[in-house]
């Protein structure tokens, strides 16, 4: 009998004794189900989150920062700057012939969360007059836009329904004086993270900063872009570069993405290595059940090749119905649901990308798990099995 046949035969006669042995089975397909049910959930926050913040997403929308800035917090602007940046080719115009680029000075400043009281810190925006041209997705749905120089802020609906005082004729007290909400606004289809928008010179002056973070411009089309940077590489003392929103985006959910990913494999490692185990010790004890049965096999001419096989393929199948256990649950209860990690409000989205992920991690753990116990059943005395009870 070749080892095809043999293979076969062998992983019949284990896959059909399930029923006799459903406690052990069980124990392993309901353990790799809540190890890849939980690496998947936890994954689908990171690709929730990069969702989230790519929501609003424009190829014709460029930041302007200062040369080598890592992102826009590390960014300077000098305020003699913004005037050049402004007349910069490419960039389009509104109806009244004015660019459609805006400047801002970022800071974070903390408020106190409604639920719990906690101090939390939230991003506050000083915005130049062309905020309303290169956001064009922001839309208030209440109150108004603020006026420049007042202490008068717009915050988005998420600082309302999580920080205390963000509703609109709320006041807010920041750096010794009050500050009145007076608009409350939606980003599109992005809810992110609360953001506050104000006056850039009445935030300059209360905070005394004297630079900008960035200027962002809407192009005339994305194919401008080429047009910008050449006219910026053209005038090195500007010390400006342009780049894609896309790209911004991306360097900042670095540090997001990373903290979640480590979590959600270290987590999904422990509980995978727990899995592996008992599976290991599951399968263990299912050869030991079989002892007289395997060696009656190999009497009979069964070569411990397939045998090894066998059980391994038996491991592999058990853990990849866990998986799809385990991803179908993932699915079920999470994708969609709304979650808040680290103040920044995303939907979870499981993907198939990280439902093969987690199936491939299941598919490592049969793997694992069934090896042992498979050479120490082609392993089995024979004597000692025929001999057993």
């Amino acid at each position: 009998m070749n080892f095809t046949r043999q293979f076969w035969a062998l992983l019949h006669m284990s896959l059909t004794a399930i029923p006799q042995r459903l406690g052990l089975v069980l124990t392993i397909v309901v353990g790799v189900a809540c190890a890849v049910g939980v690496l998947v959930s936890m994954l689908a926050m990171g690709v929730g989150a990069r969702r989230e913040a790519m929501g609003n997403l424009r190829p014709d929308r460029i930041i302007l920062m200062s040369t080598g800035a890592p992102g826009p917090m590390q960014s300077s602007i000098g305020k003699d700057i913004v005037p050049l940046l402004y007349d910069l080719p490419g960039i389009r115009r509104n109806a009244n012939g004015s660019p459609m680029a805006a400047a801002q000075a970022m800071l974070y400043t903390q408020a106190r969360k409604k639920l719990t009281g906690d101090r939390v810190g939230f991003a506050l925006f000083g915005a130049t007059a062309g905020l309303a041209d290169t956001l064009p997705e922001l839309r208030l749905t209440s109150g108004r836009m603020f006026e420049p120089g007042f202490h008068e802020l717009i915050a988005s609906n998420k600082c309302a329904r999580q920080f205390m005082n963000f509703g609109v004729g709320d006041q807010r007290v920041m750096r010794g004086s009050e500050w009145t909400v007076v608009g409350s606004f939606d980003l599109g289809s992005s809810e992110g993270m609360c953001a506050v928008f104000a006056d850039a010179e009445t935030i300059l002056s209360a905070f005394r900063i004297n630079t900008y973070n960035q200027v962002t411009v809407l192009l005339q089309s994305p194919k401008a872009f080429t047009q910008l940077t050449e006219a910026l590489k053209a005038n090195p003392t500007l010390r400006i570069e342009a780049r894609r929103e896309a790209e911004v985006i991306e360097e900042s959910m670095k540090r997001f993405n990373g903290i979640l990913n480590f979590v959600s494999y270290f987590i999904g490692a422990i509980m995978a290595v727990a899995a592996t185990f008992g599976a290991a010790n599951s399968l263990y004890a299912i050869v030991d059940s079989r002892r007289r049965e395997l060696a009656t096999l190999c009497a009979l001419g069964f070569t411990p090749g397939p045998l090894i096989a066998a059980i391994v393929a038996e491991s592999t199948l058990l853990a990849l119905s866990g998986a799809i256990i385990g991803v179908g649950l993932a699915w079920f209860f999470f994708n969609g649901f709304a979650a808040s990690p680290l103040g920044f409000s995303i939907r979870l989205a499981v993907t198939a990308p990280i439902a093969g992920l987690g199936i491939a991690w299941a598919f490592a753990m049969g793997i694992v798990g069934g090896v042992l116990p498979a050479v120490k059943a082609a392993r089995l005395p024979l004597t000692t099995a025929l001999r057993a009870a």
